[in-house]
C-alpha cells in the first residue's frame, strides 16, 4: 500500500500497517448507520452507501440502516461486531448516539461520546485548541437570545470593531457549510447572522483568514494517528458552501494540496495535534486555512466526515495510495476488539 507524498518528508512516507485480510474481514458483521433527521440526511445516506459498498468489497458482512426506533431492539437481539457511524449533523456527531451505543455495549468506529461532544461544538473545540497553542482564528460565539437582548446593531458594531472585516459567520454546531457566509462589508453582517440562526441558535463569528482552504484527514490503522495528504479546496464561487460541496463542477480539489514540503509537514503536524488535543480516535477530518506565510489555522474538526464520491476523506485515502475498503475494514476490526469479554 504505497503513498504519493513528497519523497523527502519522512513524516508522510512511512509504511502503513498491513491492511485487514479477507479472511479476517469475512468474520465481521457490521452495521452502518446513516440517514437521521438532520439537514444533512441526504448526504449521510450517500456516505452510508459508499461505506457499505467499500466494506463489502473486502468481504465484510455489512448492513445499512437508519438510526430509528427499531435500532435498539435490533442491537439487543442481534448485536453486530461493530458499528460505523455515517450519520452527519447532530445525530452522528454530538456524542448522543455514541453514548447509547456505549450503553448497549456495541463498539463503533470513531471517538467516544465525550470527545464528540467537544468537537461538535465549534466554540468549545476552538477553546481547547487555543489552550494547547494550536492556531485558530479569533472568534466570538453569540446565542440568538443574547443577540436580541443586547441589541443587534450594538453587538454587530462591536464584533466588527473587535475582529475586523472580513468575517466568517457559521453555526456553532453544524456541518456541510449550511448557514455559513463570508462577510466582507459591515452592511452584510445582519443578513449573515439571520441566515446562520436559521440552522442553529448560536452563531460563531470568527476572523476570516485568507489563504488556501485545506482538509487533512487523520486515520489510525493500529500504529497511531497518521495524517493523510492534505486536500486543497478551490470552490468556483470562492465559498465552500453546501452547493459547492455536493454539486458537480462547482469545486476543484487538489490532492495532495499544492504546498511546499515544509508547509505540507506543518499542516500534517497541526492536524495531528488537533486530533490529539480533542481526544479523538480512529479517524477525523481537520479543516484548516494556510495563510501566505504557510501558517496553518484550524477552523474546525469533524468526527464523522463525509464519505461520498466528492467527500474529502475518500479523496485523501486515494491520494495516499490506500484502498478505501481495506482502510474501513481495518478500523472496523480494531473497533470490534474494544468489546469487553463480559459484554454480549
Amino acid at each position: 500500500m504505497g503513498t504519493n507524498f513528497p519523497a523527502d518528508d519522512p513524516l508522510l512516507t512511512a509504511e502503513w500497517p498491513h491492511p485487514i485480510s479477507r479472511e479476517s474481514a469475512a468474520e465481521l458483521r457490521v452495521l452502518v448507520l446513516a440517514g437521521g433527521l438532520s439537514y444533512e440526511r441526504d448526504v449521510s445516506l450517500k456516505s452510508g452507501r459508499r461505506v457499505l459498498d467499500a466494506l463489502r468489497s473486502v468481504g465484510v458482512e455489512a448492513e445499512l440502516r437508519d438510526a430509528d426506533a427499531t435500532l435498539l431492539p435490533t442491537l439487543a437481539e442481534d448485536p453486530p461486531d461493530a458499528v460505523v457511524i455515517a450519520l452527519h449533523g447532530a445525530t452522528g456527531e454530538d456524542g448522543s448516539l455514541r453514548g447509547v451505543l456505549d450503553l448497549c455495549g456495541v463498539p463503533y468506529v470513531g471517538c467516544d461520546a465525550r470527545a464528540a461532544r467537544v468537537a461538535w461544538d465549534k466554540p468549545s473545540a476552538k477553546a481547547v485548541l487555543r489552550e494547547v497553542g494550536i492556531p485558530t482564528p479569533d472568534w466570538v460565539a453569540l446565542p440568538h437570545d443574547r443577540f436580541s437582548e443586547l441589541g443587534a446593531v450594538a453587538v454587530l458594531d462591536r464584533i466588527a470593531e473587535r475582529l475586523k472585516l472580513p468575517l466568517m459567520v457559521k453555526p456553532a454546531q453544524g456541518g456541510s457549510g449550511l448557514g455559513g457566509a463570508v462577510v466582507r462589508e459591515a452592511a452584510a453582517l445582519p443578513a449573515a447572522m439571520v441566515g446562520c440562526f436559521a440552522y442553529d441558535s448560536t452563531a460563531l463569528v470568527e476572523r476570516y483568514v485568507p489563504g488556501k482552504d485545506l482538509a487533512v484527514s487523520v486515520v489510525d490503522l493500529g500504529d497511531g494517528p497518521r495524517a493523510l495528504p492534505a486536500v486543497e479546496i478551490v470552490p468556483r464561487n470562492g465559498i465552500y458552501d453546501y452547493a459547492a460541496r455536493y454539486t458537480a463542477g462547482l469545486t476543484t480539489w487538489h490532492t495532495p494540496a499544492r504546498l511546499s514540503p515544509r508547509a505540507a509537514a506543518r499542516v500534517a503536524e497541526t492536524a495531528l495535534a488537533a486530533h490529539a488535543a480533542l481526544g479523538l480516535r480512529d479517524l477525523s477530518r481537520v479543516d484548516l486555512i494556510v495563510d501566505e506565510n504557510d501558517q496553518p489555522h484550524v477552523l474546525e474538526v469533524n468526527v464523522s466526515p463525509g464519505m461520498t464520491e466528492t467527500s474529502l476523506l475518500p479523496l485523501a485515502v486515494q491520494a495516499a495510495g490506500l484502498d478505501f475498503g481495506e482502510l474501513l475494514g481495518t478500523m472496523v476490526a480494531r473497533a470490534a476488539r474494544r468489546r469487553l469479554p463480559d459484554q454480549p
